[in-house]
């Protein structure tokens, strides 16, 4: 065996980076042997269930549990005039506001939380449930949010009367919640006043929810011998839900343990604090035994965070020829009851201010009003990084709308007005500094991929047919580029209240070899134990199966802000890198006291420190962990760990190019995917294996989201889609073939160069669907209509365009 071949079998046994390595976790998953946190069992625990407003709007007038107490079992009924003494009635949201834990004199919004029955078990409890008598007085519902800053309209936040200043600045009205401005308002207006030719358009990204596999749920229990408090529970970020804990309850953070089993999905609806997690801790607190809640599929879906509900009113400036000249951008962003959006402190709406988009746009103006309104509350980020899908999604469309009037090429047009590959590190409009990119190269390998000239040649021709009545079926194209910020994020730009948003790594290398990599993330699925410990693999030249990740245990792991945003990789990985990298700067001073060399005289070879120039004197790594543990130079402490806590100069832009085809039929709007292809470019690949479930997922989320997904309320505020009758979650009937690809652009500043990709399939995904929904009409003079597209929507098109047979 050559040299060449012995290091290639060194590096294929390491299952580093770039290797499609099969997911660890899986084996246990298919086995049934998950530990998920209605598995959680202890002696002498309890269950809790709400007692749930049905009114939207109400005020409380009265509270009778008796006739529930005194059923056998029920242990104790909390209102909020129980938990008034506390100060616990209310808890801090992670947007600055405050949330009613159990409602207080009024309740907000359908199904809202009134009060906490806790029982021997849940079959009791949701008996005892039924028997608390609640008097309400109904008020009229507001779940317009045209109408929230309206003269007559009804006063929500009564708790808020007379404050003029939010968390984020002046409030202008009793429902407004804040203003957010970034951007030259002068120079963008001037821009489209003088522009030749301008294209105006509202489009609306309904409100839908993540919906999770698992719903939301916890167990706590109450050491009152050791004033311990543990907290086992869904949640996306662990240590920031101890630091939330510690300040509501008082009780000091060392000695709140939470503790992350295994999360059967998250996608942003398990990173807040909701009030299951706040009543269970109390009642445990007060009753002295573990109690446990568990949420059902409908107060999922009904109560906890949603996602998106943006209005989005633009304006786009061009040349007669094509060239962008200006954007100017007004949100009107609903944000329900309490604003509990899961936004980085600074940015009340998220990163919207990405809403430029892969182009080269001079000069743009955005402007963000959240309002209240008698819905739930929430604003996550749904599979995207803070608002980041609304924003591609609004920019997306308008360029669609700008080349439907200037008669142009939607591909061309995006082709023209691309950032050039000379123009990075680029610094956009509205402020983002994009770390890296190759946007033409991507997007021309996307259409040739698919022969997007032959695509709209047999549109021309599908289009003909049309006309004669030779078929019902419209073809439409869609073209979709997007550019996504993820990996929140630099301290210096990003925090959570008050926390910055760094994160952590660990390891410690055991002296027979293998080693323990502990971190401040936390997986709902997205295969952290696998990656994570390829990165390592390559870094410190260990064998990935010889390396354990542990998540999720505030008691081992250190501080980290969690998973949610795509950051796993573009902050953790990069922690996990730096600390790899510490463990194996010790180990070069162990292997040149071993080898009798200088530091410099060595040099990294896949697993082994080697003599420059005799490449026979070497070290393994196996062969220094256990050097570090009993033949150290002197002076240096045994022993071979390292922690890293990496705050990020940048955030990072992972892009795509994706292109979907679709056939509708005229007659019944029924959509039918022939075609989805998907270009990822998201730097440094870790495991390409695991890229292709990722976006695989991403995408089956989008066309959820485009095609049949919304939370929608009557004027009552009675809430619709409640339940999964209502409620579009793809099968497998529904979902298409996905096509992938990808190009390779790392990021100059990641230690690795990866991007994160989790994410970038629903950020993309949604735009090209309805691109394609939206082009199959355009030659009809159709401009735009809004999401979601379904069968009923789609055909409502067809008629109102004069299409539709009866």
């Amino acid at each position: 065996m050559t040299e060449t071949e012995s290091r290639e079998a060194r590096t294929a046994k390491l299952e580093g980076l770039g290797t499609k390595r099969k997911r660890v976790e899986d084996a246990r998953f298919t086995q049934g042997k998950g530990n998920y946190v209605d598995d959680i069992r202890l002696p002498g625990m309890l269950f809790g269930d709400f007692v749930r407003s049905p009114y939207g709007h109400a005020r409380i007038k009265s509270i009778d549990a008796s006739a529930a107490l005194a059923l056998p079992g029920v242990k104790a009924v909390l209102t909020a005039a129980d938990l008034k003494p506390l100060k616990l009635h209310y808890m801090p949201t992670l947007a600055g506001d405050v949330q009613a834990v159990l409602a207080d004199e009024k309740v907000l919004f359908q199904n809202q939380e009134v009060a906490f029955v806790v029982a021997e078990d849940r079959y009791i409890a949701a008996d005892a449930v039924e028997l608390v008598e609640v008097e309400y007085e109904e008020l009229p519902a507001l779940v317009d949010p045209f109408k929230a800053m309206d003269a007559d309209a009804p006063v929500l936040r009564e708790d808020l009367a007379g404050k003029t200043e939010g968390a984020h600045g002046p409030r202008r009205h009793h429902n407004h919640i804040f203003t957010w401005e970034v951007g030259d308002a002068g120079g963008t207006q001037a821009a489209i006043d003088g522009a030749e030719v301008v294209a105006k358009e509202m489009i609306s990204y309904q409100r839908v929810h993540p919906c999770p596999l698992e719903t939301c749920g916890c167990v706590a229990s109450m050491d009152k011998v050791n004033e311990h408090l543990t907290l086992w529970g869904t949640f996306q970020a662990p240590h920031a839900v101890r630091t939330v804990a510690s300040l509501i309850t008082g009780i000091p953070e060392h000695k709140i343990r939470i503790v992350s089993p295994d999360i059967g999905g998250g996608f942003g609806n398990k990173v807040g604090v909701y009030p299951g997690y706040i009543c269970a801790a109390v009642a445990s607190i007060v009753l002295g035994v573990p109690v446990k809640w568990i949420e059902d599929r409908m107060e999922n879906l009904s109560t906890t965070a949603f996602a998106r509900d943006y209005h989005m009113t633009g304006e786009i400036a061009a040349t007669r020829d094509g060239r962008i000249t200006g954007l100017k951008c007004h949100v009107l962003a609903d944000h329900g009851a309490f604003d509990a959006c899961a936004d980085p402190t600074k940015f009340p709406a998220g990163f919207f201010n990405i809403c430029t988009g892969s182009y080269d746009i001079p000069v743009a103006h955005l402007v963000v009003d959240g309002v209240y309104t008698n819905k739930a509350p929430g604003g996550v980020a749904y599979r995207c990084s803070f608002r980041v899908t609304e924003a591609s999604y609004f920019i997306e469309r308008m360029v669609d709308v700008l080349a439907r009037k200037l008669e142009m090429d939607p591909a061309e047009l995006r082709r023209k007005n691309f950032i050039d590959k000379a123009q990075f590190p680029y610094t956009s409009a509205l402020g983002w500094e994009y770390d890296s990119g190759d946007y033409h190269t991507a997007f021309d390998k996307a259409l040739a991929a698919v022969d997007y000239q032959g695509l709209r040649a047999e549109q021309a021709a599908n289009r003909q047919a049309f006309a004669r009545g030779d078929t019902r079926s419209l073809m439409g194209i869609g073209v979709a580029f997007f550019t996504e910020i993820v990996g929140a994020g630099p301290v210096k730009n990003c925090d959570i209240l008050g926390l910055g948003m760094f994160d952590s790594c660990e390891i410690r290398i055991h002296p027979t070899g293998s080693a323990i990599a502990r971190l401040g993330t936390i997986s709902q699925g997205q295969g952290h134990a696998t990656t994570f410990a390829q990165i390592l693999a390559s870094e410190i030249g260990i064998p990935a199966s010889q390396i354990t990740v542990e998540e999720g245990d505030t008691d081992t792991a250190p501080y980290g802000l969690g998973t949610y945003g795509s950051r796993s990789t573009p902050v953790a990985g990069a922690a996990t890198a730096m600390a790899g990298r510490k463990i194996r700067a010790k180990a070069q001073m162990i292997a040149a006291w071993l080898l009798e060399v200088h530091e410099g005289d060595l040099e990294w070879d896949v697993d082994r420190f080697v003599v420059k120039g005799a490449p026979e004197r070497f070290k393994t790594m196996a062969e220094l962990a256990f050097a570090a543990y009993n033949n150290v130079p002197p002076g240096m402490e045994p022993g071979l760990e390292a922690v890293s806590y990496y705050d990020p100069p940048n955030m990072t832009y992972p892009f795509g190019a994706y292109i979907c085809v679709v056939d509708v039929d005229a007659d019944t709007g029924v959509t039918q995917v022939r075609r989805f292809y998907a270009l990822d470019d998201c730097g440094t690949r870790i495991n390409p294996m695991i890229i292709e479930g990722q976006v695989h997922g991403g995408l089956t989320e989008a066309l959820a989201i485009a095609m049949g997904q919304e939370i929608s309320y009557d004027e009552l505020g009675n809430v619709h889609g409640a339940s999964l009758m209502d409620f579009f979650l793809p099968t497998a009937v529904e979902t298409p073939a996905w096509e992938t690809d990808f190009t390779e652009t790392p990021s100059p500043h990641h230690p690795i160069g990866a991007k994160g990709v989790g994410e970038s399939p629903n950020v993309g995904g949604v735009s090209a669907f309805s691109n394609a929904v939206n082009d199959a009409f355009a030659h009809l003079g159709l401009t735009h209509t809004q999401m979601p597209h379904d069968h009923w929507r789609v055909w409502k098109t067809a008629e109102r365009l004069g299409v539709a047979e009866a």
